[in-house]
């Protein structure tokens, strides 16, 4: 297992548009460590520099500032086949004319360390459950989306990575077969502890399979935590709204003698440094948001129930401004319906609503 460490590294591509020289960054001046044994989960919107993140980290694309070390070592000072880089591929990237076989145990043939190959295998199968010895005799064109990631993931235990790199490989997989994956995967990376990173869109996948989660947008990351402390305290309202299900409820609002003002909610105390009339937006998440006799009445528009998690969610309306607030399954309560509720002061978080940092 390696550590991956990130010095400064900023990646441009170059485009003309109209015969004019432009470029976008997708990478913009990212540091950070990324520990031995560990799985990272970058997590973020489409087009945020995700994929390209990766694809530094494998040698795939080279930073135009900065260096990417292994243990110390510049990326670039290392030969390819001393990488160790194992790779899985949103659509798996198998050789369309082997069988599974073939391409699991390519590396180490190469190696002449074919003997290795089925007891690898086994394992993998043994560890998943998944049965991957009957998927290894068909070729990819006769294998769903989820037995080609599967094989695909096979291959790259296979290499004996130093590092594993994961590009939304469950992405084009139907909501139960992406589930099972996931859990199968989790297996894998508990019995086969590797250096990870694993870029997805998905918060229920990145919280399920990471130890840390990076949050990114427009190329930089915006904060490296758990989950728990990017929920419980974000440092900017983009992570607070990102890292967010159901989402967080925002409420535009100023400062009034050292105390925070909006529409529907106030009177909550703030730093004493903060001058009367700045203005600071309140966050605070449905489940913080209280019902009762009495507090701020509202019009409920319509209930969302989640059975699962054995809550609704009311999506509501009070004085031109729309929050959602949770309720237990059997609370009496429909769309058209008033109800009233106050704002748990263990749930507020205050943000600048120039900047969007978060105010202590």
């Amino acid at each position: 297992m390696s550590v991956v460490t990130l010095e400064h590294v900023t990646k441009r591509f170059y485009q003309n548009i109209d015969g004019a020289r432009s470029y976008v960054t997708p990478i913009d001046d990212i540091s950070m460590k990324i520990h031995e044994g560990e799985v990272l989960a970058i997590l973020g919107p489409s087009g945020c520099g995700k994929s390209t993140f990766l694809r530094l980290i494998a040698g795939l694309e080279t930073p135009d500032k900065g260096e990417i070390l292994f243990d110390n070592i510049p990326l670039d000072q290392i030969e390819i086949k001393d990488r160790g880089i194992g790779m899985v591929f949103q659509e798996g990237a198998l050789m369309p004319h082997w069988e599974g076989w073939r391409t699991v145990g390519f590396f180490l043939t190469l190696r002449q360390r074919e003997d290795e190959v089925p007891a690898r295998v086994h394992r993998v199968s043994e560890v998943t459950g998944i049965g991957l010895e009957k998927l290894l005799a068909k070729k990819p064109r006769h294998l769903s989306g989820g037995e080609r990631q599967r094989v695909g993931i096979a291959r790259a235990l296979a290499r004996d990575p130093r590092v594993f790199l994961f590009d939304e490989p469950f992405s084009n997989l139907d909501a139960k077969i992406r589930s099972q994956s996931r859990v199968e995967l989790k297996r894998l990376l508990q019995e086969f502890p590797v250096t990870s990173v694993y870029v997805t869109h998905d918060q229920i996948e990145a919280i399920a399979l990471a130890d840390r989660i990076g949050v990114m947008r427009d190329g930089k990351i915006e904060q490296v935590d758990t989950y728990h402390d990017l929920y419980h305290n974000p440092v900017n309202l983009f992570v607070g709204t990102f890292i967010s299900t159901p989402l967080m409820n925002t409420f535009e609002g100023e400062v009034v003698d050292g105390l925070w003002q909006g529409t529907n909610f106030g009177g909550y105390r703030l730093r004493s440094d903060l001058d009367t009339g700045t203005r600071v937006t309140l966050g605070i998440r449905p489940e913080f948001m209280v019902l009762g006799p009495e507090g701020v009445g509202a019009t409920v528009e319509h209930v969302t129930m989640f059975l699962p998690e054995r809550y609704k969610l009311l999506a509501v309306r009070g004085n031109r401004e729309h929050w959602e607030v949770t309720a237990p399954l059997d609370y009496p309560v429909e769309a058209g319906d008033t109800i009233h509720c106050t704002a748990d002061s263990a749930g507020l978080l205050f943000f600048d609503t120039k900047t969007g940092r978060r105010i202590g």
